[in-house]
């Protein structure tokens, strides 16, 4: 295939970052003994991800949205992301963040970087009205899925049709549906795992540079293939409309 349309799908929270912004900022500032808690409740989908991102936020004390802005620039990014960033822009390749996560860190944490153009979805975090914690919410939310708050597999399939060749970077629960949509997974730590367990295709990796050197032989062979057990989840997908 010459020049294909290359559509790069990217986790945030222990993919871009080196750490899990998320669940550190529960375990720094909550009630820890209900945070795992809640936790565990969610793993055993006695709550939805929603209904449990909210009872976390419920355990936080007070906390202003100065402190936690000098919290969460605290995180580092993998530092091969931006070559990866200089590798998508040389190659007119499209890239998205999908995370859920919060849009308060996920900014702070990329302007700190200087990456001000990349798109991303997310969940939002609101400071408003004098509250001393801050409120979620979930404009990505399907409501007939409990694991996510943001349903990530909705966005691939939105920004993607069934002629492009679509990646997906990730490492958690939440990369799960979204990930096998797509046509290529790289993969660690709980996506890593998901996928051997259920024998689904991907490529384990460590860092955005193994990612663009396994890229650099897919994409230089004269036929890329398409994933047909992507293809076939779009299509029932579009079957149940």
């Amino acid at each position: 295939m010459t020049n294909p349309q290359v559509k790069f799908f990217v986790d945030f929270d222990g993919t871009i970052t080196l750490r899990d912004v998320g669940a550190q900022f529960f375990i720094e500032y909550g009630d820890k003994d209900k945070v795992w808690d809640i936790i565990r409740r969610i793993r055993n989908l006695e709550m939805t991800a929603a209904e449990g991102w909210s009872a976390l936020f419920s355990t936080l004390n007070s906390i202003t949205e100065q402190e936690l802005s000098d919290f969460v620039l605290n995180f580092e990014i993998d530092d091969t992301f931006p070559s990866f960033l200089n590798y998508i822009s040389d190659k007119n390749f499209e890239i998205y963040v999908v995370s859920d996560g919060f849009d308060f860190y996920i900014e702070r944490i990329l302007n700190r970087e200087g990456i001000t153009n990349l798109p991303y979805f997310s969940n939002s975090l609101i400071f408003s009205g004098g509250a001393d914690k801050p409120v979620p919410h979930f404009p990505y939310k399907d409501e007939e899925c409990r694991k996510c708050a943001f349903c990530k597999r909705n966005k691939v399939i939105e920004l993607s049709s069934d002629d492009d060749i679509t990646v997906y970077i990730g490492n958690g629960s939440s990369d799960v549906c979204a990930a096998q949509y797509c046509d290529y997974i790289f993969a660690k730590d709980t996506l890593l795992k998901y996928c051997e367990t259920n024998r689904i295709t991907y490529y384990p990796f460590d860092d955005f540079g193994q990612v663009i050197n396994k890229l650099e032989k897919i994409l230089n062979k004269k036929r890329v293939k398409k994933s047909n057990q992507a293809a076939l989840k779009r299509k029932s997908l579009y079957m149940q409309g």
